[in-house]
């Protein structure tokens, strides 16, 4: 029976939860089929149909991302991609990008952003590795370097209803210079820090610590040995408005009782490795987190910002959003940047993947050129482009959506 495409109704919430949870091989709660009916979007979300069966699909929160220099822009949070697995490799994923993208591109965002269930599957539907976080493990009271100042200001464990107020406060004053960020409304709020006991893993139910600047947020691996406790405080979230703000939340969890150490993914460029006075004490492994995807290139390049001028032609490929293709001339001039539809020869090559890549600023133009990617035309034309396209620090995103 041929497959079919449609735009979800908010009747279709049950069903498609049960696919998402069959796609994802958890087991169907009915319990809790409703939960996600605050973060259901249905007419953003598309399903594919055997016959009568739904059989895959994927959604779109309507959410705003921060870009360099650019502050929070519009975004399509991509969510929920599946397919059942008896019809994987039958064209079910297709089918959901390409009605996904039909419809951004009729007056949708400019940029799509997404988590990889596996990193093999996106770039064919032309989104690049734009971000990192990092899994970071440090010991027990592992000391800071001299100097470190923590402030005059106390930090204190709450509850959460007196956490959550100024924890969003705190969010919202930080978001729009912190590349990566999403917005969250009230339900995004819950659903990162749900604290059903299905949600914790085995691990403690969340604990909030309060600074008047910022907050951290963390559940606890109890381990009893027989040397001693050797418990696991694993953070959520850590967020500051000033450095002493930050130094001291880590402080504080650094030197909690009865754990041996603490566990946190974080940004790839947290500082925290560079308060320790022995940095070999964090342990660092790097894993991707954002993928990103131009839907619209003109748009896109010129709602973010650039650390350099530059005025290049670029000659952009997209196999699968052929209206990207073509070339393009990006000048930015004091930061601020133009696209227009040129004939000129170009100056660069590279397709609508690396751009994605690189459009966050984490990650260079000129490693994605050593890695056959990007092309350059003209001398000197590539490491300008890339240079201009490098942000402040490394784009992060603090959760999964």
């Amino acid at each position: 029976m041929a497959l079919t495409l449609r735009t979800l109704t908010p009747d279709d919430l049950h069903d498609f939860q049960r696919v998402v949870d069959a796609a994802f091989l958890n087991d169907v709660r009915e319990d809790r089929l409703d939960r996600y009916g605050d973060l259901f979007e249905p007419g953003r979300t598309h399903a594919v149909f055997d016959g009568d069966e739904m059989v895959g699909g994927g959604g779109v929160q309507t959410r705003e991302m921060t870009v360099p220099g650019g502050g929070p822009q519009p975004v399509a949070a991509v969510t929920s991609v599946v397919v059942k697995p008896d019809h994987r490799r039958r064209g079910v994923l297709t089918r959901v990008m390409r009605g996904q993208l039909d419809d951004l591109r009729d007056g949708g965002e400019a940029v799509a952003a997404l988590w990889a269930s596996e990193a093999a599957i996106y770039g064919r539907f032309g989104y690049g590795l734009a971000a990192e976080f990092a899994r970071l493990s440090v010991p027990k009271n592992a000391a800071f370097h001299p100097g470190v100042s923590l402030g005059g200001a106390r930090v204190r464990e709450v509850p959460r209803d007196e956490a959550m107020p100024h924890m969003r406060d705190v969010y919202e004053a930080l978001r729009p210079s912190r590349t990566g960020w999403l917005s969250r409304n009230d339900a995004q709020w819950g659903h990162h820090f749900a604290d059903e006991e299905h949600d914790r893993g085995g691990l403690s139910a969340y604990k909030y610590v309060k600074h008047p600047e910022g907050y951290a947020v963390y559940r606890v691996k109890q381990d009893w040995q027989e040397r001693g406790p050797r418990g696991e405080l694993h953070v959520r979230e850590i967020a500051a408005l000033t450095p002493e703000a930050y130094a001291a939340l880590y402080r504080h969890l650094l030197d909690m009782d009865l754990i041996g150490e603490l566990k946190f993914f974080t940004a790839s460029d947290d500082p925290v490795l560079h308060l320790l006075a022995d940095v070999r004490l964090a342990l660092r492994s790097r894993s991707d987190s954002l993928w990103v995807r131009l839907v619209d290139v003109d748009r896109a390049l010129a709602q973010r910002r650039y650390g350099s001028d530059v005025d290049v032609v670029l000659a952009v490929s997209d196999g699968f959003c052929p209206w990207n293709a073509g070339r393009v001339r990006l000048t930015v001039k004091g930061g601020e940047a133009t696209a227009q539809r040129v004939d000129d020869d170009p100056d660069v090559e590279l397709d609508v993947q690396a751009l994605g890549a690189a459009y966050l600023g984490g990650t260079r133009l000129t490693s994605l050129a050593r890695a056959q990617r990007v092309r350059e035309i003209t001398p000197g034309s590539l490491n300008a482009l890339s240079h201009a396209f490098l942000g402040d620090h490394e784009p992060h995103c603090p959760e999964v959506f």
